[in-house]
């Protein structure tokens, strides 16, 4: 079964591969799977293993939420004892008030249905029931009925901590907050595959570089040979280039090294198989364009967690210092209760002819000495909520400053990505001319690798460029939950919960 669904999921990562990756050039290897940054983000948010956990926490608060909700409906409720029976020995107590050792056998059914609703807003809770009991006395051969045909009960505390009217404010807010973490969570994914693709980026170009400088070193190496047979190059300089092969043999061995351990970090972030061969594509569909900060700074108060999670914050500090204050003085519960009730020979003559029933309790703790506990209590709750306070306001300041920061790195990476791109076109253009001088006896060798370092360095800076632009652009994504590129709010659907969020709003 479970190699089934293996290879289930492997023939449908392959059709997505082979339906969606953009094959670039023609001279590619067979088989070879090219893939742009869009794809490997793709895949990490439908794939990965960080996108499973992102949905199943998702579903944990969904479900909390829900049975939350559960807590304030009409419980309908059916209990009994069907049969409860014994036989034996029991202690009776006497009319005189001393107690023997009697014989007893009896069988007792009991049933009764309730229902329950609580009242959030005052803390109370209401039932209305309906009992019957039947007891069948073993050894005096009699049975007898007893029951609450109807019966409507209140319990009401006063001046007591209300842990439903609190609850009604906290819950729907964690539940906005696990909401919003869910889009945010998948959006840190993608910049972290986003991380994962440059550095494989990064390290194949490296392995490149490599290729091609072994390449060029060999060359210059048969150039060189042909030289110091006919006495125009010095056994200095030869030793050099001999050098500058075996440098560039280590060079490729560990690029390869590092190859291999960037492809197995990609594929297994992004969830497709070891053994494919990949190749990925210098992400070059930039989209150069400029935020706006108050537009972003509005987006990441409304869409992102923290504005809910500091309303929240706040009313949990209220919270705590209402419990405390309430647990420091005089507290009441009110209980009362109204119906009918009847004892007779069979079950009919139990609703027949039936009495009232009522009942009212008022109970009382006051406390008198407890050496200042309740006073601590109160004051430390206060001390809290002041803490929170200043928290929440600092915790507000630095989020929106972090916003506006990313907006105003973003917008400079323009000119950034400009001048890397130039500066790659000409220190390759500057070791290509390098690499036919050097072949023409006109430049030494230490002058090409002067321009073979130049041409590296500018390579790397130009993808580090990239690197900066891109994490930048998932970074803003994360950080305000908005598609600056379509003008739309950030949505993802979680497959846990298709169907069952629809439902639950129409109930």
């Amino acid at each position: 079964m479970m190699r089934s669904k293996y290879v289930v999921k492997s023939v449908i990562v392959f059709v997505f591969l082979a339906l969606t990756y953009t094959v670039e050039g023609q001279g590619q290897s067979a088989g070879k799977l090219n893939l742009t940054l869009r794809n490997v983000v793709h895949l990490a948010i439908h794939e990965s293993s960080s996108v499973k956990y992102a949905q199943n926490r998702y579903e944990n608060y969904f479900w909390r939420y829900k049975n939350f909700q559960a807590q304030f409906r009409p419980q309908l409720i059916l209990t009994g004892d069907l049969p409860n029976y014994y036989e034996g020995t029991r202690p009776v107590t006497q009319n005189d008030g001393s107690v023997q050792f009697r014989e007893v056998g009896y069988f007792e059914n009991s049933a009764q249905i309730a229902i329950n609703q609580s009242v959030p807003q005052l803390g109370m809770q209401i039932y209305a029931k309906s009992t019957l009991f039947r007891y069948e006395d073993l050894i005096h051969e009699y049975t007898n009925f007893k029951g609450d045909p109807f019966l409507v009960g209140i319990t009401q505390p006063i001046f007591a901590y209300n842990w439903m009217k609190w609850s009604r404010k906290t819950e729907p807010l964690l539940y906005d907050e696990a909401k919003k973490h869910f889009v945010e969570s998948i959006e840190r994914i993608s910049r972290n595959a986003t991380s994962r693709f440059f550095r494989y980026l990064q390290v194949q170009t490296n392995y490149r570089l490599a290729e091609n400088n072994l390449n060029n070193s060999k060359d210059n190496l048969r150039i060189a040979e042909t030289k110091i047979k006919l006495g125009t190059l010095s056994e200095n300089d030869y030793s050099r280039i001999r050098l500058s092969v075996l440098s560039a043999q280590k060079a490729l061995s560990q690029a390869n090294i590092d190859l291999r351990n960037a492809d197995f970090e990609l594929k297994k972030y992004i969830g497709i198989e070891q053994g494919s061969n990949i190749e990925l594509i210098m992400p070059l569909d930039m989209f150069l364009f400029r935020v706006d900060s108050e537009k972003a700074l509005m987006e990441a108060l409304e869409n992102r967690k923290e504005s809910t999670q500091y309303e929240r914050r706040l009313i949990e500090a209220d919270r705590d210092l209402t419990r405390a204050k309430r647990n420091n003085g005089l507290a009441a519960t009110l209980k009362g209760t109204y119906g009918t009730t009847n004892i007779a020979d069979d079950i009919p003559g139990v609703y027949d002819n039936t009495v009232n029933q009522k009942s009212l309790r008022l109970s009382l703790a006051i406390p008198i000495l407890d050496w200042g506990k309740s006073s601590s209590n109160v004051k430390l709750a206060e001390s809290k909520r002041d803490l929170v306070v200043f928290d929440v306001e600092r915790d507000r300041i630095d989020f929106e400053r972090s916003v506006v920061v990313q907006v105003e790195q973003f917008n400079l990476l323009k000119s950034q990505l400009e001048i890397a791109e130039e500066a790659d076109k000409v220190a390759n253009n500057g070791y290509n001319i390098a690499i036919k001088k050097f072949q023409n006896g006109d430049i030494s060798i230490t002058e090409l690798n002067i321009s073979l370092s130049e041409r590296e360095k500018a390579k790397r800076d130009y993808i580090k460029s990239l690197e900066n632009y891109w994490t930048a652009y998932y970074r803003l994504r994360e950080l305000t939950l908005y598609d600056f590129e379509k003008n739309q709010k950030i949505f993802y659907d979680n497959p846990l919960l298709r169907g069952l969020i629809k439902s639950s709003k129409e109930t």
